[in-house]
């Protein structure tokens, strides 16, 4: 069994006020449950940065898959400049919880959160439980809340309407 790795790394300076404001305000916005969860984010920002920088010198045909990958995840890339500027806003906006919230399915990022963690929501008939899923641009659409099953009371009103119906036929 493989050991798994951490996804992420802690800030060098832990007391940088700056800093704890900052992330305090992004967890707010976006209703995360950690800071952990802003450094896995800026994690994987670093990491496109790193693929980014060893094709600046690789053939256009590299690079133009890496911006593919990036623009089917919605990152929106034409150019290495444009892949090293993002940011870890940039990645925040693509995770499900915030697009939960955009598609005005939940009003705060909390109820997104809820949710998601209570696989409320569907995303292309599958349902998802993770509120850091990083959804893709064509599945954008397919984001729905999961629907209520009936009660025993509305499907014997719907049965005794149609007996009703069945009755009425044989009668004429």
């Amino acid at each position: 069994m493989k050991r798994k790795h951490k996804t992420y790394s802690k800030p060098k300076r832990p007391f940088d006020k700056v800093r704890i404001e900052e992330e305090a305000i992004i967890k707010k916005q976006y209703g995360l449950k950690n800071k952990k969860e802003i450094w896995k984010a800026e994690s994987q920002i670093n990491a496109i940065r790193e693929k980014a920088k060893k094709l600046i010198g690789a053939s256009e045909n590299q690079q133009k898959a890496l911006f593919e990958r990036l623009k089917k995840l919605g990152l929106e890339v034409n150019s290495i400049a444009d892949v090293l500027s993002l940011d870890k806003k940039d990645y925040l906006n693509r995770r499900l919880q915030t697009l939960v919230i955009r598609k005005k399915l939940a009003t705060t990022p909390k109820s997104a959160r809820q949710l998601i963690s209570h696989k409320k929501v569907i995303v292309n008939g599958r349902i998802i439980d993770s509120p850091s899923y990083i959804v893709p641009v064509e599945l954008e659409n397919t984001i729905e809340l999961k629907k209520k099953p009936k009660k025993k009371t509305e499907i014997k009103e719907k049965k005794e309407d149609q007996e009703i119906k069945e009755n009425s036929k044989e009668n004429e």
